[in-house]
Parts: structure tokens; sequence; C-alpha cells
């Protein structure tokens, strides 16, 4: 009975926990806006096939440079391709690389992070040279290099954005891991014989994620911008591949002929990042105590 009674209460405090952080994450009308932009464009990438009225990739010299129409909504490109197709594909790009990247750096700089904070020492030296050295590096400047390196593609363009933005996340849980290390459950636990991994990974880690999903959210919009400013460089993803950033280079020779090939794909960068920006801070705001004044 009595364990029962126990689990239904953390059953109660959970619930009543996720209902807290939905209303303050839905207090700001502007944050709404935000939630609603990224639901739109997720559901967009999601439907892409359903709702693209022609291939992103077909060729049709025939239809080259017409302007917008009932049989081509955006138009046309040079190749003849439909830009509302290759505009809803672009947002698949897009997403999947700016979320992968995302958790890439989280991944491989959480680990980091916590290793580097934990033991402290000349393990802590180490790591925190090597984001130094990162950080000491542009990020478009990085990727560019690594881009030269490794070549385009989505899966390539992925590791390397998530690899240019580690150190912000070793930074990140190094200095949780230093806030929390000393606590007493981590001494209790200690003294009961758990494991440094075990005292890392069920201990530490849970009480650090907040701010590294923080992080997280307000990280995949400007690595979004990162992805298109690369692909406009002709660095990221290659044709025939439908991404804004190509779009916007591609169209930019023939903003006279038809200027929708380059605004309509720069409008789209423009607006994910603003609200992908926006969703971030409402993350913040209901993660975080002190913006609220509870602490």
């Amino acid at each position: 009975m009595m364990e029962g009674k126990e689990n239904k209460m953390k059953s109660n405090k959970r619930i009543e926990k996720i209902s807290k952080f939905i209303r303050l994450l839905f207090k700001r009308k502007i944050v709404v806006i935000g939630v609603i932009g990224v639901v739109f464009f997720t559901l967009l990438a999601i439907l892409a096939p359903i709702l693209s009225p022609y291939d992103p990739n077909k060729v049709d010299f025939a239809a080259y440079l017409t302007k917008p129409s009932m049989e081509h909504l955006l138009g046309t490109d040079m190749h003849g391709r439909d830009v509302f197709s290759r505009i809803i594909y672009g947002t698949r790009v897009s997403l999947i690389i700016g979320l992968l990247a995302v958790v890439i750096a989280c991944a491989i700089g959480s680990v980091l992070g916590m290793v580097a904070g934990y033991f402290g020492g000349i393990i802590d030296d180490i790591i925190t040279r090597f984001t130094e050295a990162i950080r000491a590096i542009p990020q478009i400047i990085l990727a560019m290099a690594l881009t030269a390196v490794f070549g385009g593609g989505i899966r390539n363009i992925a590791i390397i954005l998530g690899i240019s933005n580690v150190a912000a996340y070793i930074r990140m849980m190094r200095g949780q891991v230093y806030s929390v290390k000393e606590a007493d459950y981590i001494m209790a636990s200690k003294l009961q014989g758990v494991s440094n991994l075990g005292i890392m990974f069920k201990h530490i880690l849970p009480n650090a994620i907040s701010p590294i999903i923080v992080l997280m959210t307000q990280q995949v919009g400007g690595t979004i911008l990162a992805e298109s400013g690369l692909s406009f460089l002709g660095l990221g993803i290659s044709a025939p591949t439908a991404s804004w950033g190509t779009m916007v280079s591609e169209g930019r020779n023939f903003l006279l002929d038809n200027p929708v090939i380059s605004l309509a794909p720069g409008i789209c960068v423009a607006l994910l990042v603003i609200c992908l920006n926006m969703f971030g801070d409402g993350i913040r705001d209901a993660l975080d105590p002190r913006l609220r004044g509870e602490l």
C-alpha cells in the first residue's frame, strides 16, 4: 500500500512539473509564435513528399525561369525545377542538418566537459586547451576548412558543424560539473562505492542537463544559418539536392528574371532561425528558476 502511494505521489509530482513547464513555456505570446513556426516547418519537412507538387530535382528546360503561376506557385529556376517544391525539400535538409549537428556537438561536448570537470588535473588542462584552440577559430572558418578536407553532403556537413560547435558544450558542462560535484549527494554516492562512471551519468548529468537543453535549442538556428552560408559559398550541400543556401546562391544571378528563386529560400532561412531562437528563449525561461525570480 505504502509503495503504491509513493509511486502515485511521484507520478503526480512528475505531471505537475510537466504542466508547470508547459505553462511557463507558453507564458509569452512571442514564444507561442516561435513554437507555431517551428511546428509548421517541421510538418513541412515531414510531409514533403505529400505537399510537394513536383519532383524537386526534375529538370525541365521548357519551363526555364517561368514566373509564379497556378502551375508553379513560385515559378521555376534556371533548370526548370519547381521552386516551391525545392523550398519544401530544403526545409527537410536544413532541419536534419541542424538537429544532427547539435546532437553530435552535445554528445561529444557533454562527455568531454563532464570528464574535465569531474577528474580535473591534467585531464582538465588537456580538454580545456583543446576547447580554447577550437574557440580561437571562427566557426564558419573552421567549418569551411573541414568541408574542404572532408567534402560536403548532409552527413559530412552535420558532423563538421557538430565539431565546430563542440566547445560551447564542453565549457557549459564543465562549469555545471564544478558546481555540483562537491554536493552532499555526490559524496554520499562515493561513500556507497558507486563508480565514477555511475556518479557522472546517474547523478551529475541529470542535475546539469537543463542548461545543456537550453543551449541545444538555441544553437539549432545558428547551425542552420551556418549550413546555409556554407551552401551559399558552394561548400555545403551540392546540386541537385535542394538546400536553401544553394538556392539563394543559384538564384542571385537571376534576380531580375525571377527574384523569388533567391528571396523565398532566404526568407525561409530567416523565419526558421527566428522561430527557433524564440523557442529557445522560451525553453530557457521555463527551465531557469533565476529568470522566474525563484532564486
